[in-house]
């Protein structure tokens, strides 16, 4: 489903698995609204895994990640409180070594409540969004 011009999310009920994939550079606003309308998606079939496809926008800013680690990762928590959550950052090679780096040095809530792991295959990140 199209959201505007830089991200499309859908899912697939046979996985029961959302998908985001950006399109181009967001900016702050656009990315923040981008994953309100995953979650807005996801909520009602309690949709917890999530495959997020930024080959074409490149990584967030510090801030928009920021965001994501903690103010998104609640409220992904409460609107999915009865199922596993986790993202699969799906990227280029070069962008999934300073992801995993920011990842490591920002995310420091517990990985009970939201796991994250980043990808440059996408056949692996669906094998472990799976598990």
């Amino acid at each position: 489903m199209p959201l505007a011009d830089y991200v499309l999310i859908s899912y697939r009920s046979d996985l029961r698995l959302l998908i985001m994939r950006w399109t181009r550079v967001a900016t702050p606003a656009e990315h923040r609204a981008g994953y309100q309308e995953a979650l807005r998606v996801a909520q009602p079939v309690q949709a917890g895994r999530w495959l997020i496809d930024l080959r074409s926008r490149g990584l967030a800013d510090l801030i928009d990640l920021l965001w994501i680690l903690h103010d998104f990762r609640l409220e992904l928590q409460a609107a999915l409180p009865a199922t596993v959550r986790r993202i699969a950052y799906f990227t280029t090679p070069y962008h999934a070594e300073l992801l995993t780096v920011r990842l490591r040095e920002l995310n420091t809530a517990a990985a009970t409540d939201l796991e994250i792991r980043v990808f440059v295959e996408e056949t692996p990140a669906y094998n472990w969004l799976a598990g």
